[in-house]
């Protein structure tokens, strides 16, 4: 059970540097979405083996789970699509931009 909030905890403390340092809003969501679900998931899990399997809380705590695995990818690819449709500009270090068109292909880059 601590192991499981530890791990919780340190990728939610990871994800929170990430943040901060990301250098635009696109890689700071995609650090968002990786801190609440490699964060939330081991501390919710952790909730489940302290309480025990048979409690109030394990139904409850497997159920936002579920819906953080579903519901967090389709948040975050949402709001990048919005920042990118409302014109937010990518970092100026980015190699390519795949989604507009009349960008050059990605030939002989790793």
């Amino acid at each position: 059970m601590i192991a499981l909030a530890v791990i919780g905890l340190g990728f939610s403390l990871s994800g929170v540097v990430g943040i901060l340092r990301m250098p635009d809003v696109y890689c700071r969501i995609q650090c968002s979405s990786k801190t609440i679900t490699m964060g939330a998931l081991p501390l919710l899990l952790a909730l489940v083996v302290g309480e025990g399997f048979v409690s109030g809380y394990t139904s409850r705590a497997l159920l936002v789970m579920f819906l953080l695995l579903i519901v967090n990818p389709v948040s975050s690819h949402a709001l990048a699509r919005a920042a990118y449709k409302t014109g937010v500009p990518m970092w100026h270090g980015a190699v390519l931009d795949q989604a507009r068109p009349g960008e050059p292909a990605d030939e002989g880059r790793p």
